[in-house]
């Protein structure tokens, strides 16, 4: 049995119930899901800037979950994943690594599909540090803000950008560039007749993998627990004893 922490990163407790959701639905009989989000943050990330105000309380989460046997950061820019290595001893998966990973098991080429262009750079960041410059063909926007995914006319326009980043790319699959769009997988693969990957739900496999093959994030060098100090301010609750 394992326990999995689906942590999203933002405060949305609508998108955090989607998110789960997604997860629970491709968890193997005996793993146990929880899908939370911060007390503390932006409703959304879409900047740098929330980026970073978003992971104090990503951090929180995961202290606040010490018996987890993995955790999934839910944002597609895995923001605070160094960070969240360091506090956690079971492994921290990122739904951007996860669903790059995966893409590459399924095809030559994939195509990342986002929410607003002034991601896509972020996108195009992680892209080269996971080592898929060459398998990612291109990245684009359907320019929807990530708390209007919900909507109907949302589903029909990431359905219609999917759809055109295959045919411009000449991709053989379509990795999903946000967690607010976990439940549309299935609907845009039948659509456009090619694997389309959610971060969420690859991600929450690849934890459950590593759970039962008993391995650990390594705590030898860099994600070594993080030196005792003082934090004052805003940041006094996350001194280390």
């Amino acid at each position: 049995m394992a326990l999995i922490c689906v942590i999203n990163p933002n405060t949305s407790r609508s998108m955090t119930e989607t998110i789960g959701q997604a997860a629970r639905a491709v968890a193997a009989p005996g793993t146990t899901v929880v899908a939370v989000n911060p007390t503390m943050g932006p409703a959304s990330i879409e900047s740098h800037y929330d980026e970073a105000l978003a992971v104090p309380g990503l951090l929180e989460q995961i202290a606040l979950h010490p018996g987890a046997d993995g955790f999934v950061v839910a944002c597609f820019g895995d923001p605070g994943l160094d960070a969240a290595r360091e506090l956690a001893t079971a492994p921290v998966i990122g739904i951007a690594e996860a669903a790059m990973h995966t893409a590459t098991l399924v095809g030559r080429g994939f195509s990342v599909v986002t929410t607003l262009s002034r991601t896509a750079g972020r996108a195009l960041d992680l892209v080269h540090r996971y080592g898929f410059s060459q398998a990612c063909l291109g990245i684009h926007a359907c320019e929807i803000p990530v708390l209007d995914l919900e909507t109907p006319e949302a589903r029909k326009a990431v359905v219609q950008a999917c759809r055109a980043a295959m045919e411009r790319d000449g991709s053989d699959s379509v990795v999903l560039g946000c967690a607010g769009m976990a439940d549309f997988c299935h609907e845009i693969s039948l659509e456009i007749g090619i694997p389309v990957i959610d971060g969420v739900t690859a991600a929450v496999k690849l934890a459950e993998g590593l759970a039962a093959l008993g391995l650990r994030t390594s705590k030898r060098l860099e994600y070594g627990t993080p030196p005792a100090k003082k934090y004052t301010g805003l940041l006094a609750g996350y001194t280390r004893p």
